[in-house]
């Protein structure tokens, strides 16, 4: 049985994830700095999964995380960076532990875990690591400026890598990026009253299992870059590409965005969505 290792997978996404590959056939070891809510996932998945306590900021235990999942079949098959942090806010208000923080979860995380499976990977000649990045990682997010950043950094390192695995004649090494919009899962939960995260709520609101299905669907027919859904990428990224344009546009998107987001509460409220 192939051999996946999802971070992140305490709850939320990582979780909806860990389920989804688990339904496909992988042997998933989901890890979470919460080493609880990982057994918990690990516990739902049952019979043939496994759970590790992990802080993606840490390399070493990265590489040990890719060592443990590889020796269970000779090899590692697959690695989801999912573990990710979102703290809002105008950048300047901001203090450098929670630029810090940002940075060494969602961009760093992200490359230890690309390099500790790559390094399993590469003796075989095969695997696939997906890096779960964010719509913020295409547009420059107002009220989520540092997040965004971050996300971008990890956006040019998955690419990057995978450019760099084909210049170097590595053919069967897949890396994908997936950039979703906003996703119901506790990292939004109470942000439902943030204004500086409305840009999370302007576009379509996605559930972790639907994530989490594309996701799993990727392992049949990879793909280095899948936007959720996929008519938000193109559209975002006119932002970035006519900055003087995006800033006429800004006041009535955010307002459009405020009105959605007011729109998500009523119904999560109600007991109407999801």
């Amino acid at each position: 049985m192939p051999v996946a290792v999802i971070t992140g997978a305490g709850g939320g996404l990582g979780r909806a994830i860990a389920l989804d590959l688990a339904s496909r056939g992988y042997l998933v070891q989901a890890t979470d700095v919460d080493a609880a809510a990982a057994a918990e996932t690990a516990s739902q998945i049952g019979a043939g999964a496994s759970s590790a306590e992990l802080d993606v900021t840490d390399g070493e235990a990265c590489r040990a995380v890719a060592t443990a999942a590889a020796t269970q079949s000779g090899r590692l098959d697959l690695w989801v960076n999912n573990a990710g942090v979102l703290i809002t806010g105008p950048s300047w208000q901001q203090d450098e532990t929670t630029r810090k923080t940002m940075l060494d979860v969602n961009t760093i995380g992200t490359m230890n875990g690309t390099v500790a499976a790559l390094e399993k990977m590469l003796p075989t000649g095969s695997g696939h690591v997906i890096n779960v990045i964010s719509l913020a990682g295409l547009v420059a997010a107002p009220g989520e400026v540092n997040y965004s950043a971050s996300k971008h950094a990890a956006m040019a390192f998955t690419l990057g890598t995978l450019f760099d695995l084909r210049r170097s004649g590595v053919k069967d090494i897949q890396v994908t990026a997936v950039c979703p919009d906003g996703i119901w899962t506790p990292m939004l939960a109470d942000k439902l009253d943030d204004p500086a995260a409305a840009g999370s709520f302007s576009g379509e609101l996605l559930t972790p299992e639907r994530v989490a299905t594309e996701v799993g669907k990727l392992t049949e027919r990879p793909r280095p870059l899948l936007v959720l859904p996929r008519w938000r990428g193109p559209l975002l990224r006119l932002f970035d590409l006519f900055p003087r344009f995006a800033l006429r546009l800004l006041p009535l998107v955010m307002r459009d965005a405020q009105r959605r987001q007011r729109r998500y509460k009523r119904l999560i409220e109600a007991g109407k969505w999801p």
